[in-house]
């Protein structure tokens, strides 16, 4: 990678990111409704994965009416995207029942589908309710070091970009996995999460928002098991498949914590799930990736 051209990103990244999840609506045919978005901006100049799930979910979202609430998704991440592109969406309004909506987005680019997902929406209904416990033993965020800082402090052009793109804030525990591993390998680890600025008081765009956020960090446990990290020589890691449900409200510019574990990895593939947790432990959503992990020589 040029790293000249790296540092030449654009504004700032949370009006970058909701600058994204802003869609226009093209056209409507016959069976589908058409929309467009711009592409974020990435230093290796790949769409990231969150902001094309995030943008399909908003296009189904649009196509629903503001009663029923998504509350799940399962996409396939089927190319890379180009940044240099906008991104062209086609809902297929699949179904509408007395409670539930159905919806399918395609995402394109130059003709060629990208990101394929269904999505359901549902009104708000009565009904039993239980929730997992937040993990215990975690350190309160305020208390780790942002991602920026430890970004900022590896010296690299590269995580100097990555501090001034990312619209979150990651902190992880134990600790993150920019260039080194620490303690011993462990398929598990948190990490608190929040928008590095307000996001309007619209609950739709938390919902987008969460979505674009669960892509972050949610195949690292699969690298954390065998003592990997992003820097690891040789390591190639892409996100294949996703699904996600929301369970309960919160807003994603207020700290959340993102629990993860990689129960399984075989075959160059590996799979994490994780639970979003608001600070005060409600159970927001869950989330389970599998995802394509090769390194030379593996352990």
């Amino acid at each position: 990678m040029d790293t000249s051209e790296a540092l030449d990103e654009p504004q700032d990244p949370v009006e970058s990111m909701l600058g994204a999840l802003t869609l226009t609506a093209s056209r409507a045919r016959t069976k589908e409704d058409i929309f467009t978005a711009p592409s974020q901006w990435q230093p290796h100049g790949r769409v990231f994965g969150g902001q094309v799930m995030a943008q399909a979910a908003r296009a189904a979202m649009h196509t629903v009416d503001d009663d029923r609430a998504i509350h799940s998704l399962h996409g396939y991440f089927l190319r890379p995207g180009d940044i240099t592109e906008d991104i062209t969406f086609a809902v297929d309004r699949i179904h509408d029942g007395r409670s539930f909506s159905t919806r399918r987005a395609q995402a394109y680019q130059k003709g060629q589908p990208i990101f394929s997902m269904i999505a359901s929406f549902q009104d708000e209904d009565p009904g039993v309710d239980h929730q997992t416990l937040m993990p215990t033993g975690i350190p309160d965020p305020d208390s780790l070091p942002s991602a920026q800082e430890v970004l900022r402090s590896i010296g690299h052009p590269i995580a100097d970009v990555w501090a001034k793109t990312r619209a979150f804030d990651l902190r992880h525990v134990p600790s993150s996995l920019y260039i080194t591993s620490e303690g011993e390998p462990s398929p598990t680890q948190a990490v608190w999460m929040k928008c590095l600025g307000p996001i309007p008081d619209e609950p739709n765009l938390h919902r987008a928002a969460f979505a674009y956020a669960s892509d972050f960090s949610i195949l690292e446990p699969v690298m954390r098991a065998h003592g990997m990290n992003w820097s690891t020589p040789g390591l190639k890691i892409a996100s294949l498949d996703h699904a996600m449900w929301w369970h309960r409200e919160a807003r994603a510019d207020e700290w959340f914590l993102y629990a993860q574990e990689s129960p399984s990895a075989i075959g160059g593939r590996g799979l994490s799930l994780g639970r979003i947790f608001s600070q005060d432990g409600t159970l927001v959503a869950s989330v389970a990736q599998e995802g394509m992990v090769r390194v030379p020589n593996p352990s």
